[in-house]
């Protein structure tokens, strides 16, 4: 299901999140669970991997993570604000020391001159940073929506590896 290039990067964030005994939860939009399936295809996942939330409507982003109608309607659901929301949100319900988020435009439609299709926001927090958010910008451009979200995939993986391995 998954390319050897992100089985490699979910296997490796789910051994540094064992030896650190941390747990792992996402908070998905645009990648639609493709994160936490990823993990969980990894054996033993169950070891590490909370809860994971796909929140692809702003209603499921307020209601299960916390994001303010506020964050939303001044900067949109495709922002670094809501996915640093998402991110920690994520992070207080307690199912996990570790969390990733990801938000974006995959396409082929629903992007703009400000934000085009293939722009993604990722986050990443953790409890053990004092609750800090890592967020990141990707512009991957209009390389069709598979593309965009396995893209997103991968660079979520690394983001969570970057930040453990900097704890």
């Amino acid at each position: 299901m998954f390319d050897q290039e992100i089985l490699s990067e979910a296997q490796g964030l789910i051994d540094q999140c064992r030896a650190a005994e941390l747990w792992v939860s996402t908070a998905e939009s645009c990648t639609g669970g493709l994160i936490s399936g990823a993990l969980t295809s990894v054996p033993g996942a169950s070891d590490v991997v909370g809860a994971c939330f796909v929140t692809y409507s702003n209603e499921a982003k307020q209601s299960l993570l916390g994001v303010l109608p506020h964050t939303l309607e001044t900067h949109g659901a495709v922002s670094p604000e809501t996915v640093g929301e998402m991110a920690l949100g994520c992070l207080l319900t307690g199912a996990a020391n570790l969390t990733l988020a990801v938000t974006g435009i995959a396409g082929p439609g629903g992007g703009s001159a400000v934000k085009p299709v293939g722009l993604v926001y990722l986050a990443c927090a953790s409890e053990i940073s004092g609750g800090v958010v890592e967020i990141e910008r990707a512009a991957f451009g209009d390389v069709g929506r598979d593309e965009v979200r396995r893209r997103s995939v991968l660079q979520a993986l690394q983001l969570g590896r970057r930040v453990l391995a900097a704890v």
